[in-house]
């Protein structure tokens, strides 16, 4: 039989966390952390990584699993997500995911299969020593030629998924986003997929006031950490919460307007997260506010005990 899943996911600051551990503690389900960035022990205050007096003594998974210099893949993602569900419904419980990014959660739900296209490694090693002699630019200006689609979501920085992308495509003669969609749409799982969303106005105010909240509570200290820990040219300090702060830490730029800034990008995630949600998964949306999100967390709540006694 098919294992249950439920999701939680929605744009950043919408209340996924919450809404995870109210449907744990009625389901009986134990949590699996859908964000890519809270693997990495240390970066706790930027990736808005639940505490331990919140968990409400449930169990969280993929929390604090990678150090930040090491790689971390959306297969290695899926891997491990697949794992927890099996671990959780096999004793019994309801694996829950909260939050995380549109093909993180798609590629674990939707059993993407990253190893039908093995690696060309005469491919891998000549792309390589481009990047070694002439930089990374070339290779990402071929990318952008070839597959504009998938060089708007790889960063220039994360040399081995342009790497990857263009291996995909000479060796294959499609994209990866083509690749991309040949993979089934059929999941593995019996899943419900629940999806907040809140006025954009209301949203962007709640997202600029976490950021306050998280600069009281000591995010500069914790980039400043990281970056003299050595971690500041490493992938996973590309992320929103991190990269706003180098040009600070390098004198180039004020804490205000790196504030200001990470408001911004974190606005702007957020808009480009409901729009991928609303475009490549099934989901039902419940439309919430601030003084309506107790409410509305009942009616999902309920809605959710009629999924569960059907399946």
């Amino acid at each position: 039989m098919k294992k249950t899943v439920i999701a939680v996911v929605g744009p950043t600051a919408v209340g996924k966390t919450k809404l995870s551990i109210e449907i744990a503690k009625r389901f009986n389900g134990e949590i699996i952390s859908g964000d890519s960035m809270q693997v990495y022990r240390g970066m706790d205050i930027g990736t808005a990584k639940i505490k331990e007096n919140e968990m409400q003594n449930i169990p969280h998974y993929m929390l604090d699993i990678k150090e930040p210099d090491e790689e971390f893949s959306v297969a290695d993602f899926q891997s491990h997500v697949q794992q927890y569900i099996d671990a959780i419904s096999d004793h019994g419980k309801l694996p829950v995911i909260a939050g995380g990014s549109g093909l993180y959660i798609q590629a674990a739900l939707y059993d993407y299969n990253f190893s039908t296209q093995k690696r060309d490694d005469s491919i891998t090693q000549r792309l390589e020593n481009i990047i070694k002699a002439e930089g990374i630019t070339p290779l990402y200006n071929r990318l952008k030629q070839v597959d504009s689609k998938q060089a708007k979501k790889i960063h220039p920085n994360n040399h081995r998924r342009v790497i990857r992308a263009i291996e995909i495509y000479e060796t294959t003669g499609l994209t990866m986003s083509e690749y991309q969609k040949k993979q089934h749409v059929q999941s593995p799982y019996n899943i419900r997929i629940i999806g907040l969303e809140m006025d954009r106005e209301l949203l962007y105010d709640q997202i600029n006031k976490r950021i306050d909240t998280m600069m009281e509570e000591g995010l500069l200290d914790e980039v400043e950490r990281l970056y003299a820990s050595g971690f500041g040219s490493r992938q996973s300090m590309k992320a929103i919460g991190y990269k706003e702060f180098i040009p600070y830490l390098n004198g180039r730029q004020g804490l205000e307007e790196s504030v200001e800034l990470l408001k911004r990008n974190s606005r702007r995630y957020a808009k480009r997260q409901f729009t991928w949600f609303r475009n490549k998964m099934d989901i039902s949306w419940y439309s919430i506010t601030p003084e309506t999100i107790n409410q509305k967390f009942r009616i999902i709540l309920d809605d959710l005990a009629g999924f569960l006694n059907e399946v």
